[in-house]
């Protein structure tokens, strides 16, 4: 079975830097972010509205061309997160994890038996349809894929020491927008609560060996988490990419004109 490059490339310290797919689910989109320069691209089912089956085209997509494909599920529920990996995802990601119990139902559910629950289907996507002597497969399964825990809200950050000492998480992943809004501030990135959040996120992850992680609009969003200890960064949303290139291109040629 093929490893996870981004998983490798964390514990050794290094940094990650892919983006997020909410909108363009189209079969040319994984090369395109490989193209760019991305190392993973992290679907979203979350709010995107993405079906299973165009999902695993999605994922298909992504073999064989260096990219580490990753997925959102909408809920912490086995049935999302088995099917995701048995598709060829190599990173999971749960959002609204708000206890150290989630963060092990989380890790349950990734891991194959005794470590976990997950059920066992060899000989399919997620092993490249090959044959193989089944132990090991259990073992690199294990081992590659990401568990991505998404902390987002007031309750989440209140445990997330718990939660970044749940073995079998790596990356403890901010929630910003929505931290904000649970923390009754929404949207407001410079308030001292939310400040004092994030730092409280990065620090649990610092403690317990993990890697935080963030979604960043643009570079300024980028450079700011950057510095404050975030290794793993989503850059940008797909259709939120193109709507501000697009702006920016029309804006200019209106001033070309005008």
């Amino acid at each position: 079975m093929k490893s996870n490059p981004v998983k490798s490339a964390l514990r050794a310290g290094n940094f990650a830097f892919g983006t997020m797919v909410f909108e363009f689910f189209t079969p040319g989109m994984p090369q395109i972010a490989k193209t760019a320069g991305a190392e993973f691209v992290l679907f979203d089912m979350e709010h995107s509205g993405v079906t299973i089956e165009t999902l695993k085209g999605q994922l298909a997509a992504c073999r064989g061309i260096g990219i580490t494909p990753m997925v959102r599920v909408p809920a912490l529920q086995y049935h999302f997160i088995a099917r995701c990996l048995d598709m060829g995802a190599m990173g999971i990601m749960v959002p609204m994890v708000e206890s150290a119990a989630q963060a092990r139902e989380f890790v349950s559910a990734i891991r194959y038996p005794p470590a976990g629950r997950r059920g066992a289907a060899f000989a399919m996507a997620h092993d490249d349809y090959a044959a193989g002597p089944v132990p090991e497969k259990i073992t690199a399964a294990n081992e590659r894929t990401l568990a991505i825990a998404l902390v987002e809200t007031a309750a989440g950050v209140a445990a997330v020491d718990e939660i970044a000492a749940v073995d079998g998480i790596d990356v403890i992943w901010l929630g910003h927008f929505d931290l904000t809004n649970f923390m009754g501030i929404p949207g407001q990135f410079e308030n001292p609560d939310y400040l004092r959040a994030v730092d409280t996120i990065v620090e649990a992850a610092k403690r317990h060996g993990k890697i935080a992680g963030f979604m960043a609009a643009d570079d300024g969003w980028a450079r700011d988490y950057l510095a404050k200890g975030f290794r793993i960064i989503a850059y940008g949303v797909d259709h939120l990419l193109l709507q501000r290139a697009l702006g920016q291109g029309l804006s200019r040629m209106r001033e070309i004109v005008g």
